[in-house]
Parts: structure tokens; sequence; C-alpha cells
């Protein structure tokens, strides 16, 4: 239990209080929060919730949407107020979705990405908020995220060169591809989130709504969890699943199935490299 951080989106139907209580209760030590769910408690509020509840912030979701040539100056300003939110709830990492295509030219809206990044990176740092890019499935690339690889996401950071930005491994993103072992191998301590889910099939028709909790589809977590654990990270498992069927059952139930499954799936994976 000491390594399982619980997504807010996981149980999308509780509130930050009720979240923040659920995670208390089943001793889950760290939570995974959205910006709209704290907007709404109110960021201050959350703060101190947090504060009071002993809880690890392990992200807040999210920053990003960066590929938009008509409102970068808009996405600049929110993408600041997000960093703002992160350091005022102390969260270990702000998540960023980079965007999709707004065009047809892939090349440019990933080079808007990079310069996105790279101007935002010196407002992170001063507040020590870590941006963490996350690589997404290429089925996502058109219309959420351009990075589609963990290298894509590993070169973009290398060539920004700040230590304010590093990657998200979320495990249904990256689990088909080939070089993801070397890839986790070469981030190494740029790994700023570890995200669990699993990739499920059929895949429903709306696909972002097509995660698992670990157990219900084909990844190995055994083989991913020894390779982030391998590759120096030892932070939370974060768990974050997208699914109808997840959200409709009651949040006590979620709870008990998530914890189940780290301690049979994902913590196996850690847990050689882990202390605690």
């Amino acid at each position: 239990m000491n390594h399982l951080s619980m997504n807010q989106m996981t149980v999308r139907g509780l509130t930050v209080p009720q979240l923040l209580d659920a995670c208390q209760r089943h001793q889950v030590p760290a939570v995974g929060l959205w910006r709209d769910p704290v907007q709404t408690n109110g960021v201050t509020k959350t703060a101190h919730q947090v504060r009071e509840s002993g809880l690890t912030v392990t992200s807040l979701c999210r920053g990003g949407f960066l590929t938009n040539p008509a409102n970068q100056p808009e996405a600049l300003a929110d993408n600041r107020r997000a960093i703002d939110e992160a350091a005022e709830l102390h969260a270990q990492s702000l998540v960023l979705v980079v965007g999709g295509l707004f065009d047809r030219d892939l090349p440019a809206a990933r080079t808007r990405v990079a310069d996105a990044v790279a101007e935002l990176a010196p407002y992170a740092a001063e507040r020590d908020v870590i941006l963490a890019l996350e690589p997404m499935h290429p089925v996502f690339c058109a219309d959420r995220g351009v990075l589609s690889t963990l290298k894509q996401a590993l070169d973009m950071v290398e060539a920004i060169g700040s230590p304010a930005v590093r990657v998200v491994v979320d495990t249904v993103h990256v689990w088909w591809d080939p070089e993801v072992e070397a890839q986790i191998a070469r981030a190494a301590e740029r790994i700023a989130l570890y995200q669990v889910c699993d990739w499920i099939t059929p895949l429903p028709a709306d696909v972002l709504a097509g995660r698992g909790i670990p157990g219900q589809g084909h990844i190995d977590f055994g083989v991913l969890g020894g390779c982030v654990a391998a590759a120096g990270y030892a932070g939370f498992a974060e768990v974050e699943v997208f699914h109808e069927e997840v959200w409709a059952a009651d949040p006590e139930e979620v709870f008990a199935r998530v914890i189940k499954a780290h301690r049979e799936l994902v913590l196996p994976g850690l847990e050689r490299h882990l202390s605690g």
C-alpha cells in the first residue's frame, strides 16, 4: 500500500473531500487530482484539506493542449495557472497532455509543443513544479497527444534541457511499444510519474474510456513495473482508469478492486527495487 496512489478519475463521482476521506479509510497514502474538481472545491481549500489528510498529491492533471496555433497565448496563460495550482497543492508533478492536430502538419504541432514547454519550464522551475510530458498511444495522436512514444517525449525533454521537464510512464500508452524497455531505462531519473491501467478489448466506441483496472486486459505489469523500478523510480504507482463500468460502480468496490490489483499485479513488479 505504501506505493499506491488513487487518481481522482478512477472514482470520478467523488468530490475532493470524499476522495481524500476514502483514501484515508482505505489506507491509500496518495492521490492524483484533476483541475476541474479541485477548482470547484477551491484550490486553497483543497490544499488545506490535503495537508490535513496527510496524503501525498502525486499529480495534478492536466496542463498542456499546446498545439493550436490560434490560441497559444491563452494556452500558455492557462498552463501558468495550472503550474500555480500544482505549486499550491505541493503536487509531485503537473501532467501535460500536449494536444492533438489542428491541421495536417504533425511536425509543426510537435515543434509548437517543444517551444511552449521550453517557455513554461523556467516558470515551473521557479515554483518547484515538475512538468511531466505524457506520451500517448498513437490512437490519440490526432485529438489529444502528438507525442506518441516515450522516445519522442525523452528527445523533447533532452532538447529542452530543464530539470523541471520530465516524463510520465503510463502503462496504457506505452505497453505496445517495442522500444519501451530501453526507453524506460533511458528515462531513469526523468520519470516523474508511473501511471497504471490496463488495455482492454474489445475497445468501446469512446476509446478514451477503454482503460481497465490492472488485470482486466493485456498489459504485463510485472515487466513494466520492473523496468521503471530498475530505472530508479521509487515513487507511487498511480491508478488512473477511464471506463463507464468502473465509473458506475460503488466507489468502495472500486477501491477494493484497485487495492487487490495493486497488491497482486502492480507491486510485485516494483518490489524488488522499492523499500517500504
